[in-house]
């Protein structure tokens, strides 16, 4: 079958985004053992992984008011890549070392902006590694923007303008929590979950979204949202689905069961 998924592991999963960075390495470690065995269950599995920056990149980048407007901070461009670079890092050792073929791709090596909307970014070389049977993963990262000076792209715009290039047939996003709800399930005990994003309900859903809980200088759920459901209206075949990572074993259900039911579809 030669399915492509992209999956991300969200910075809220694989960081507390509340401690500067502290990455969560239990996550990662489990993550990638349930990645790994998706793999071997299915070898037609291509996969292309995708990782946010949490407590890393969203710190510095706040501190330094990349997103803030103004002239550009090249200084904080130069410390939030870094800081990016190192939960990469740590990443990309966890998941050799688990037995995933994963390659970093750094995605400000070749990434162009305008105005904060990711124009291009290099895709030969993903296809190569696909192609290989080799797992690319790509991250929230800076960027060099040709109004702003530079800007922060996150893994969802990476996706989406990957999805352009590459088509796959499913995105699934693991998060820390269970999906998208009506208020933030980590604040509010009354929040609902909601199962489901179309053109039936978006702009209701839309507006009862905000930011994200902890520091997100991508603009937290909201945003996700935005971009997936964006994305699916170019793609209506795609389908995306946000789970939560903090479950043992929901990872790879949701790489092997392409039916499965479990936190928020969007779909056009």
């Amino acid at each position: 079958m030669n399915e492509l998924v992209f999956l991300k592991l969200g910075g809220s999963l694989i960081t507390d985004k509340s401690r500067e960075a502290t990455a969560r390495e239990e996550v990662i470690r489990r993550a990638a053992q349930e990645i790994r065995s998706a793999l071997a269950a299915r070898p037609d599995l291509r996969l292309l992984l995708g990782h946010g920056s949490g407590s890393f990149g969203h710190f510095v980048a706040q501190r330094h008011g990349l997103l803030e407007g103004g002239p550009p901070n090249w200084w904080g461009y130069a410390e939030t890549g870094a800081a990016a670079a190192r939960l990469n890092r740590l990443v990309t050792d966890v998941f050799l070392v688990a037995d995933v073929p994963v390659v970093s791709i750094q995605p400000s090596a070749s990434a162009h902006c305008c105005d904060g909307e990711l124009v291009s970014m290099a895709t030969e070389p993903i296809e190569l590694m696909l192609r290989h049977g080799l797992v690319p993963l790509v991250y929230g990262d800076v960027a060099l923007d040709e109004v702003r000076g530079c800007t922060i792209i996150s893994t969802e715009q990476i996706f989406a303008h990957l999805a352009e290039h590459l088509e796959p047939a499913r995105i699934v996003l693991a998060g820390q929590v269970a999906g998208v709800f009506t208020a933030d399930p980590l604040r509010d005990a009354s929040a609902q979950l909601i199962p489901e994003i179309s053109r039936q309900n978006f702009d209701q859903v839309e507006h009862m979204l905000a930011g994200s809980h902890g520091v997100d200088v991508t603009g937290g759920m909201l945003t996700k949202v935005r971009v997936m459901y964006a994305l699916v209206q170019e793609q209506p075949e795609l389908k995306v689905q946000l789970i939560s990572g903090r479950q043992p074993g929901l990872i790879k259900r949701a790489l092997l069961e392409p039916d499965l039911e479990q936190g928020t579809t969007i779909r056009w």
